[in-house]
């Protein structure tokens, strides 16, 4: 064996290799990085390949159905590809179904954040029975939708507890109609959404730091002053954020505007008109129809929502939100 073989056998020798291949690697890394492409984006691959198949795709299928109007849709409205649009718009019975929801969304998640604000406050300090307390006004959480329209058919229902105990203790007459009409669902509603609403309220109060109020007491504001020059200016991104996704959640309702609702009356909301048209009239570019329009409607209430949140705060949001 010749003596230039040997050496390049030796351990020296390997461990030089190894650093050499060690610095071409490492300068490929310098060299993609100048050129603004960094190696670690290639772990955003599977997190980009599951939006694609599970989003993105089925989205824009979706959207490509509502401009394939059936051919009885063409011929009733005469608009072609966009029949399906038209007859959304101009459908009393489609386009009511707007309004419907709207009157229980609105007014379910303002609610929901407007009590959620004090009881957050309440929840801020330590005293006893605060963790069984909170474990019971989060509780609805594990219920789901379809559990607590059983219990409130139970509980409220034209035979349900509550209309029993009243009936026999001579309160009212006949049985009080709390369930199957618009109050059933807006109660399902509130249940379910309010929860996530104190969650959310809880954790940008306690992003505030308290010693800006304290300082602000020290100066002669009261609690009215502190609250609406201080605290609310802070808690405008949570309440914006909680408003939207309380009211998302609710505009979306299915389950408790079929189970606690009247489906084909006052609580006729988009998701069932959507369910309508696919399950029922097997209209499956007007069911994507209406589901477009779901979307949009609430990209409008969000847009307001957070043109309404820059006017109270320009700064960065704030809380552990």
């Amino acid at each position: 064996m010749s003596a230039p073989t040997a050496g390049r056998g030796t351990p020296a020798a390997r461990r030089g290799g190894r650093a050499a291949r060690g610095k071409s690697t490492a300068s490929m890394r310098h060299r993609l990085a100048e050129r603004g492409v960094d190696v670690s984006l290639l772990m955003l691959l599977p997190a980009l390949v599951f939006a694609v198949v599970l989003f993105i795709y089925p989205f824009s299928y979706g959207i490509g159905l509502t401009f394939q109007p059936t051919p009885a849709m063409q011929e009733q409205w005469g608009a072609g590809i966009w029949s399906n649009y038209v007859a959304f718009f101009r459908d009393g019975f489609i386009f009511d179904s707007v309004w419907i929801t709207m009157r229980l969304a609105l007014p379910v998640a303002l609610f929901n954040v407007l009590v959620s604000i004090p009881v957050a406050f309440k929840l801020r300090h330590r005293f006893r029975g605060k963790k069984a307390l909170t474990t019971l006004l989060v509780l609805p959480i594990t219920l789901g939708t379809v559990l607590t329209a059983q219990g409130l058919l139970i509980f409220a229902g034209r035979q349900g507890w509550l209309n029993r105990f009243l009936l026999e203790i001579g309160v009212i007459d006949q049985p009080l109609q709390l369930v199957n009409n618009y109050l059933g669902v807006m109660f399902s509603l509130i249940i379910s959404g309010f929860p996530f609403a104190f969650l959310l309220i809880s954790s940008y109060l306690s992003g505030i730091d308290p010693s800006i109020e304290a300082a602000a007491k020290t100066m002669g504001a009261d609690w009215k002053q502190r609250f609406r020059r201080i605290t609310l200016p802070l808690l405008a991104p949570g309440l914006a954020t909680t408003f939207i996704l309380t009211f998302v959640l609710a505009f979306s309702v299915f389950p408790s505007a079929r189970l606690v609702g009247d489906a084909s009356g006052e609580t006729r909301v988009m998701a069932l008109m959507a369910y309508r048209a696919f399950g029922e009239l097997l209209d499956y570019p007007m069911a994507s129809t209406i589901a477009v329009m779901m979307g949009v409607v609430e990209l409008v209430v969000i847009a307001v929502v957070l043109l309404w949140r820059s006017s109270m705060y320009k700064g960065s949001t704030g809380g552990k939100g």
